[in-house]
């Protein structure tokens, strides 16, 4: 069962002579616990296709289904207790003057569960914290424990997939191995899905098993990670990525 389908989906901002069309005609599938990512340039339309499923880009077209469920322009909370996103800057998705404690039991309240502070203290030993953090504001935190915050957060309402923006972009390099790791844990323990928005393509061959490459709103190409790393790609433009990317060309590395 897919967990994730999209079918002609575009997406714009704007109406008339100002009209931008930001997503065009994006079709593909995301079986239930497949780790499946979004790479291309900026302005693509990687991060907008993942607002359009959360409801954050309201004007779309086309075909969204959801664990089953075929998702009309408002979201609802079940449509979040079964997904929840992970933002690309740890520190602006947390309210600067909330503890992570008021963090998540809002989230934890929000969603209907009782026994709240057992389950804050599981979260944060989860994605690697413990209760020592409880009680401290994001500014006290370093940018892999906000981050890691924001990931225990999507986690409150034990949702069956996750939608992650660049989740480790605005983080060190050598913090960005720590977090990824633990999204590859938490997916393998939970049975998630992740549906993953990156520039890095060493960040989706690590997280993930196929690939869609998007250029000026489009799909250009689907690819599994070893054709990707076999640099078996049909597109230019997949090419010229793989090419950009890992410093060399298929033509290369067969002399």
């Amino acid at each position: 069962m897919s967990g994730i389908i999209l079918k002609d989906l575009d997406v714009w901002f704007g109406q008339g002579a100002n009209r931008v069309d930001a997503v065009k005609n994006a079709n593909f599938a995301v079986p239930l616990g497949e780790s499946f990512g979004l790479v291309g340039e900026s302005g693509s339309g990687k991060s907008t296709i993942l607002r359009a499923i959360t409801g954050l880009a309201e004007t779309w077209s086309g075909t969204i289904i959801i664990d089953g469920k075929t998702l009309g322009h408002k979201r609802d909370s079940e449509f979040y207790k079964t997904v929840q996103m992970v933002f690309q800057d740890p520190y602006a998705s947390l309210h600067p003057r909330h503890t992570v404690d008021q963090v998540l039991s809002e989230t934890l309240s929000l969603h209907g569960f009782d026994d709240i502070e057992n389950r804050i203290d599981k979260l944060l030993l989860d994605v690697g914290l413990g209760p020592s953090f409880r009680f401290r504001y994001p500014h006290q935190l370093s940018g892999g424990q906000r981050q890691r915050v924001a990931i225990a957060r999507a986690l409150a309402p034990e949702p069956r997939i996750l939608l992650l923006d660049e989740p480790t972009s605005a983080l060190d390099v050598s913090v960005q191995a720590e977090i990824l790791n633990l999204l590859t844990d938490l997916r393998a323990q939970r049975g998630l899905t992740f549906l993953m928005v990156s520039h890095d393509l060493s960040v989706v061959s690590h997280m993930c098993s196929r690939m869609a490459v998007m250029q000026n709103g489009y799909i250009v190409e689907i690819l599994s990670v070893e054709d990707m790393r076999g640099q078996n790609a049909s597109h230019p433009y997949t090419r010229h990525l793989l090419a950009s990317s890992l410093g060399f060309t298929s033509s290369e590395a067969a002399q």
